[in-house]
């Protein structure tokens, strides 16, 4: 398992987050089936996850899935199973992209933003604007150092999934938002990364961090959702793009998703843009 870590961040570019979640799948798949990969087979395989997917839900084992056949994958590359033995991975039950997203309205995000107003959230308004505005991961924002900004250019300069490297506006609000904590809010730690802990001991934030101060944020603002992490901001920052006329190649630009189709997920909250191209029913009306 330490070989398939080293294998998939190298080979794979997996961010430690992604092959934390991968290793937390794989774990109990190992203690399942033993540690001699040579006597895994289909049937043991199958059988496994078809009694893993009694307790979890489908969501879940899709997650499961992911890892184990990555994994599998390893060993075969490594010689140390069959090949093809990633094909007796059964597959899970569930519909693409078939649920409507979930977003915040325009009122809620405003009140978000609100709610990290003054000397004591200069933080917390750094952060939440590049969720709301651009759509970022919370891994993003906790990666930021200073290198990523360009202040001449007007750009911020992300690390994506795959160690994709990308470029976005560095609008002036978020700019000013930025400004105003690095020389007003934040501690004076000698690390290139820009967001650091408010209490001692001082160091760079992470992607928890991140989760933790929106779900605080929206505590403050009174907004009742039942979706609290850092990535309901990011589908509203999509909808809301939707919303206001920018285009699917450009929401998708923005978000950097590897497919149009992720994006046109998000079209579906648009109820009026439906209903303008909605067909007429070609059947009978009804009784």
């Amino acid at each position: 398992m330490a070989e398939f870590a080293a294998w998939a961040r190298e080979q794979r570019g997996l961010a430690e987050t992604t092959l934390a979640a991968y290793l937390g799948t794989i774990t109990p798949f190992v203690d399942a089936l033993g540690d001699i990969p040579t006597a895994y087979d289909a049937v043991t395989i199958r059988a496994y996850m078809i009694e893993r997917a009694k307790a979890v839900s489908v969501e879940r084992m899709k997650g499961i899935s992911v890892g184990i056949r990555a994994f599998l994958r390893f060993l075969i590359a490594t010689g140390r199973c069959p090949p093809g033995l990633d094909h007796a991975m059964p597959n899970v039950a569930g519909w693409r992209l078939a649920s409507i997203p979930r977003f915040l309205p325009d009122a809620d995000i405003a009140r978000i933003i609100g709610a990290c107003d003054g000397e004591r959230r200069l933080r917390d308004r750094a952060i939440i604007l590049p969720l709301v505005r651009l759509g970022l991961r919370a891994s993003e924002v906790a990666r930021l150092s200073f290198d990523d900004i360009d202040w001449r250019q007007g750009s911020i300069r992300l690390c994506g999934k795959g160690r994709r490297e990308e470029l976005l506006p560095l609008t002036q609000e978020i700019g000013d938002a930025l400004l105003a904590y690095i020389e007003r809010g934040r501690p004076a730690l000698a690390t290139p990364s820009l967001f650091i802990t408010e209490y001692a001991p001082l160091r760079p934030i992470d992607r928890i961090t991140v989760k933790c101060l929106v779900k605080r944020a929206l505590k403050r603002a009174g907004v009742e959702s039942r979706y609290k992490g850092a990535h309901i901001l990011r589908h509203s920052a999509a909808t809301a793009m939707l919303r206001h006329g920018v285009s699917l190649p450009g929401v998708s630009t923005v978000l950097r998703h590897r497919s149009q189709a992720m994006t046109a997920h998000y079209a579906k909250v648009d109820i009026a843009l439906l209903a303008a191209v909605a067909q007429p029913w070609p059947g009978r009306s009804p009784c």
